[in-house]
């Protein structure tokens, strides 16, 4: 392995199921940010933190963010609860470079709703039912080491159409047992950052245990890194090259001119 930085990861979660259910609480214990990072800190390229809903500014204070490469994000029954401060703070450093996994139910966050500008609904139902993941784009990072498809054999469906802007590369397609279909693996570049959403991850079954999933995680989180971090800034900048003498009034607000750069007209145009 070379010499480059861990990728530095934090593992987002609500934790809120997981107390309050007794399904989900026998399945993720210690939550379910515990059992996503517990598998990403299986690589030896990344080093791992996770954050929750109820600690301090959520988890995600600007020094967290600042020392955060690629952070995931798991939501559902408390998207209200997630201060709009916070929500820009993400978004903030997703545009300066961070990467951004969005899980499951996270397709409702304000984070994802925010970075996409759409409402991102979508169908749903909770049956049990068989997943089917189609590699639709065998070539790409997030599909490295994958098989044509994998399935999951108990999972909630999720439907289209699904309100989002067109992917910038579609790499996973589901089919559910029910017959319905979804764009489940989705890759956007927004601003300086990237941004990918991965379906699977219902709460009430063991998806984050699956290897394929794991494998998919692992794979996103390399492709998300940043390859810069650049705060935004809107300067005003000096020409590069000499500029041409202009006319005093040129470009003055109310002044319009003549091919000669002769003032014409005074006032608003056409008074």
């Amino acid at each position: 392995m070379s010499k480059q930085a861990k990728i530095r990861v934090t593992v987002w979660n609500e934790f809120r199921h997981e107390k309050k259910n007794e399904t989900v609480k026998k399945l993720y214990p210690k939550g379910m940010h515990a059992v996503i990072a517990a598998g990403l800190a299986k690589n030896k390229d990344m080093a791992v933190r996770t954050a929750t809903l109820d600690e301090p500014e959520h988890g995600l204070t600007e020094a967290v963010l600042r020392q955060t490469d690629v952070l995931t994000w798991w939501g559902h029954t408390a998207h209200r609860e997630v201060q709009d401060e916070i929500v820009r703070r993400v978004q903030k450093h997703v545009l300066e470079g961070m990467g951004l996994i969005v899980l499951h139910s996270g397709h409702f966050s304000k984070i994802f709703k925010t970075l996409m500008g759409t409402n991102c609904s979508l169908k749903w139902r909770e049956e049990a039912e068989k997943e089917r993941l189609w590699v639709v784009e065998r070539s790409h990072p997030i599909a490295e080491g994958l098989g044509e498809h994998f399935e999951l054999p108990h999972t909630e469906m999720y439907g289209e159409r699904f309100d989002i802007p067109k992917p910038d590369e579609l790499v996973f397609v589901s089919w559910f047992e029910g017959g319905e279909v979804f764009r489940s693996g989705c890759c956007w570049q927004r601003g300086h950052g990237r941004v990918f959403y991965f379906r699977p991850g219902h709460e009430t079954y063991p998806i984050f245990f699956d290897k394929n999933v794991r494998k998919v995680l692992t794979n996103a989180v390399r492709w998300a890194r940043p390859r810069m971090r650049l705060a935004d800034a809107c300067p005003n900048v000096k020409p590069l090259e000499t500029l041409s003498p202009k006319g005093a009034a040129f470009g003055k607000a109310g002044v319009l001119q003549d091919s000669d750069g002769k003032a014409v007209r005074k006032g608003r145009r056409g008074r």
